[in-house]
């Protein structure tokens, strides 16, 4: 049932989203604690406002409200993914070659399921990191079907 609510408020949330120049980032619907939330975020180059988040929770909250699409009740939320937004697609990976990423996979590569480093290049198929272990710069490989998370990382 939430990936279909999940599913239906990505559709809905579309066009509101485009009419204002915006990004579907992520939806995500959790329980936490006894309470229900709709997370929905959204960004656009150079990042997007409190004011922006409001606008488009006020309207998407009107369309989830006409279809009456949960039941019970719930927490909408819209925001900013942050800094260190997840990259949810290869289209995401494209968009920030030359960015500090972490990635988590599925089954180790070289006997690590963590990377953290520069995404040099990106491919259908494979994420090209370069990272340091101690002083030494080393440079992995992996192949999108095993990455299992994706972030940008901030870097210190």
């Amino acid at each position: 049932m939430s990936s279909k609510i999940v599913e239906t408020t990505e559709q809905m949330a579309e066009p509101i989203l485009q009419e204002r120049g915006l990004e579907l980032v992520d939806v995500e619907y959790v329980k936490e604690g006894k309470s229900w939330f709709l997370r929905v975020y959204i960004d656009k180059e150079g990042g997007v406002d409190i004011d922006e988040c409001g606008i488009v929770s006020e309207q998407l909250g009107d369309k989830l409200d006409q279809e009456d699409l949960i039941e019970g009740a719930y927490f909408l939320e819209v925001s900013s993914p942050g800094v260190e937004r997840p990259l949810k697609s290869k289209q995401d990976f494209t968009d920030h070659v030359g960015s500090n990423i972490y990635v988590k996979l599925y089954e180790p590569i070289d006997g690590d399921k963590e990377y953290e480093g520069t995404l040099l290049a990106f491919t259908d198929e494979t994420a090209v990191i370069a990272y340091k272990v101690k002083t030494s710069d080393k440079r992995v490989e992996i192949p999108y079907k095993k990455i299992a998370k994706a972030r940008l990382a901030v870097s210190l």
